[in-house]
């Protein structure tokens, strides 16, 4: 007996639906789950992780943050860089900020809610973050936190200049975008003209966006991925010039040389895959294990 041709069409369907599920949903997924128990790659199957003394402390894949309950910095250890995934290197939460080089002008926080639980609604610009942790990184390590577009206090150093043809003519007036009053602005006058602190709620619309890029070297001593954060939010690895401005505190907090400490930053560093992708890089908790079994941190 010949089906009808509208039968026949939802029996095929079915089949292949059946014939999918078999080998897409179940010989596929016990395939893969076969391979991942191979000697040799079951460890990156299991997620890399690493264990001490039969305790996970992390993975060797994924990055984490050596901070105390109150994010600050533990200064035995080397630091990672920034991450934006959830309060911090969460894999569930792994992504990045979504701001990108226009970000450069900051939402000023409400002065009437500065005691709201809530927050007072303001937030930080990208430039100003990076600024902020220059700023901070260059505290920590006893360096320079200067960087281009960043004032000395760690915030974008912007201005909005006014002039009497909108585009065009003589400068009317200038503010600082990213210093609410009553901060002092970070230049006195822009071009002759007395630069403001900028106040909540003011509309600064009609000026030009100014970014100053004073007297910051080119290359700054805190490195790119100090102060940014990777697309991930979960990089492992730092890069060996963020590695090096950070060995004389550890070697310091530890009590040994930084030659010590110099020794096992190299032994943590990877090169360019096949010699040329990517950059070299130095595994953050890696580092810090082999510091803890060589070289002991008792505090003081």
């Amino acid at each position: 007996m010949r089906l009808p041709s509208w039968l026949a069409q939802h029996v095929a369907a079915l089949r292949l639906l059946l014939v999918m599920t078999v080998v897409v949903g179940l010989a596929y997924p016990l395939a893969i789950t076969a391979v991942a128990a191979v000697p040799g790659l079951n460890n990156k199957a299991d997620g890399s992780l690493v264990s001490v003394n039969g305790k996970t402390v992390g993975s060797s894949l994924i990055g984490q943050s050596f901070t105390d309950k109150d994010g600050n910095a533990l200064v035995q250890y080397f630091q990672s860089r920034p991450s934006a995934a959830g309060d911090g290197y969460d894999p569930t939460a792994t992504s990045a900020s979504n701001l990108g080089p226009e970000s450069i002008v900051d939402t000023l926080g409400d002065p009437a809610q500065v005691n709201n639980p809530d927050g007072d609604g303001s937030s930080p610009s990208l430039l100003s973050e990076v600024c902020a942790r220059s700023v901070a990184v260059g505290t920590l390590e006893g360096v320079s936190g200067a960087r281009p577009y960043c004032t000395p206090a760690g915030v974008g150093a912007v201005l909005a200049v006014f002039r009497s043809g909108g585009n065009t003519g003589s400068i009317t007036r200038v503010v600082s975008l990213n210093e609410p009053c009553p901060a002092t602005p970070f230049v006195a006058d822009y071009q002759g003209v007395k630069v403001e602190c900028s106040k909540f709620g003011d509309d600064y619309s009609k000026g030009i966006v100014t970014p100053i890029r004073g007297s910051a070297p080119d290359k700054p001593a805190v490195p790119a991925d100090a102060v940014t954060a990777s697309g991930s939010g979960l990089d492992y690895q730092i890069s060996p010039a963020y590695a090096e401005i950070q060995v004389a505190r550890v070697a310091k907090t530890r009590g040994i040389t930084a030659a010590q400490v110099d020794k096992l930053v190299k032994a943590e560093t990877t090169g360019r895959g096949l010699g040329f992708l990517g950059e070299p890089g130095v595994n953050v908790l890696k580092l810090n294990l082999a510091l803890d079994k060589q070289f002991p941190y008792t505090a003081s």
